[in-house]
């Protein structure tokens, strides 16, 4: 009976081990993913607008808004919105401009 015991406690064990990464790994890829986009931005000041978005792990991405201001003297420091997509498996960021105002 303890042998049944152990194997189901085993068991209970590992399949909590599988639902997913600590906490730790979720705020250690949030903080990547923050910083890889803000390096990709071309916005002054910028920050991010939320937390980001997760993908599921067959599409490899996470996607984060960042909001600052366009440094070009034309746009006079109007502030701007850039979507930043993170690529988990190479680690990488790619921005383009999101427009937030209405069609």
């Amino acid at each position: 009976m303890n042998y049944l015991r152990f194997t189901l406690l085993a068991c209970a064990l590992a399949s909590s081990m599988a639902h997913g990464s600590s906490e730790q790994a979720w705020n250690d890829h949030r903080q990547q993913v923050l910083k890889t986009c803000l390096a990709a931005s071309q916005l002054k000041d910028a920050h991010a607008s939320g937390k980001p978005a997760e993908f599921d792990d067959q599409v490899g991405f996470s996607a984060l808004l960042i909001e600052g201001r366009y440094p070009q003297a034309h746009l006079k420091k109007q502030r701007g919105t850039e979507l930043c997509l993170y690529d988990k498996r190479q680690k990488r960021a790619f921005v383009t401009e999101w427009a937030t105002g209405k069609p």
